[in-house]
C-alpha cells in the first residue's frame, strides 16, 4: 500500500469501507471525515443482484456486500451519517426491498439522492432514506411486479404477485408521502410503456406526488445530511 492509499485508509471507520481506491472501484463506496463529522457515501446502481448471479456484462449492485456494510455504518463509533446514490435498473425483489428495509430501519442520519433513474425496486431504495431528493433530470419508473422465465399458471401464483406488490406498496406508502391509491394508478397506468403497465415521473413530477421529498443535487443532499447530523448530535446525551 501507498503513502497516498495509508492516509485514506486512516480515515475511514473500523469495520466500514475506508474509501480508498480499492474499495471505491469494488464496492462504489466511500467514507470522508469532515469538520462536520464523518460520511459514508454508498452508491447502489444498475441491478440489484440477488441470489441469482447475473452475466459479467451487466452492472450490478450485490445485495450480500451492502447488506453487512450498512450494519457495519450502523454499528460504527465514527460515521455519522449515510448518503445513498442511486441509479438503478430493478433487478431481484427480495433483495431490494430487504436492502430498503435495513436503510430504513437505521436510527443514523440517512439520505438519499436518484441520479439518472430509479427503476423498479429502486423506488423502494429512494424512499428507505429519511430524506430523499432528485435531480431535476432523473427519472422514476413504476410498474407491477414482472417475472421473467418459467411461470407455473396457478390461481397461488397470481396470488403470490399480488402479496409482492402488496409488500413493496406498503413500504413506499409508509416511507414517502405518496397515497396508495396515487401510487398504485401510477403502477396500472397504460399507454405510458411500450407494452406494459406503468409510470415514468421525472424530478419535479415525483416530488410533487409526494414520491420523492425534495429536488436537488449532491450540494443539497449533502447540505441536508449535514444538518440532520447537527440535530442527532446535539440531541444525543452528554
Amino acid at each position: 500500500m501507498d503513502t497516498e492509499e495509508q492516509g485514506q485508509g486512516q480515515q475511514g471507520t473500523q469495520g466500514v469501507p475506508s474509501g480508498g481506491t480499492d474499495q471505491l472501484a469494488e464496492l462504489g463506496c466511500a467514507t470522508v471525515r469532515t469538520a462536520r463529522g464523518t460520511i459514508h457515501t454508498l452508491t447502489i446502481a444498475g441491478q440489484i443482484e440477488g441470489h441469482q448471479l447475473l452475466p459479467d456484462t451487466t452492472k450490478t449492485t450485490k445485495y450480500e456486500h451492502v447488506m453487512p456494510l450498512l450494519a457495519a455504518i450502523e454499528e460504527s463509533d465514527e460515521v455519522d451519517g449515510l448518503l445513498v446514490l442511486l441509479n438503478t435498473m430493478g433487478g431481484d425483489i427480495e433483495a431490494g426491498l430487504g436492502i430498503a428495509e435495513l436503510i430504513a430501519g437505521m436510527r443514523k442520519p440517512t439520505v438519499s439522492l436518484v441520479l439518472g433513474g430509479g427503476h423498479s425496486i429502486g423506488v423502494p431504495l429512494a424512499v428507505a432514506a429519511r430524506a430523499s431528493f432528485i435531480a431535476p433530470t432523473a427519472a422514476m419508473t413504476i410498474h407491477p411486479v414482472r417475472l421473467n422465465g418459467l411461470v407455473i399458471g396457478a390461481p397461488q401464483t397470481f396470488h403470490y404477485f399480488q402479496r409482492i406488490q402488496e409488500r413493496i406498496t406498503r413500504f413506499v406508502v409508509e416511507n414517502s408521502r405518496v397515497s396508495e391509491a396515487g401510487f398504485t394508478a401510477l403502477m396500472m397506468k397504460t399507454g405510458e410503456l411500450a407494452a406494459d403497465m406503468g409510470s415514468v415521473l421525472y424530478g419535479e413530477e415525483a416530488v410533487e406526488l409526494g414520491l420523492i421529498d425534495r429536488i436537488g443535487g449532491l450540494g443539497d443532499a449533502l447540505e441536508c445530511l449535514h444538518d440532520m447530523m447537527d440535530e442527532q448530535r446535539k440531541e444525543k446525551p452528554r
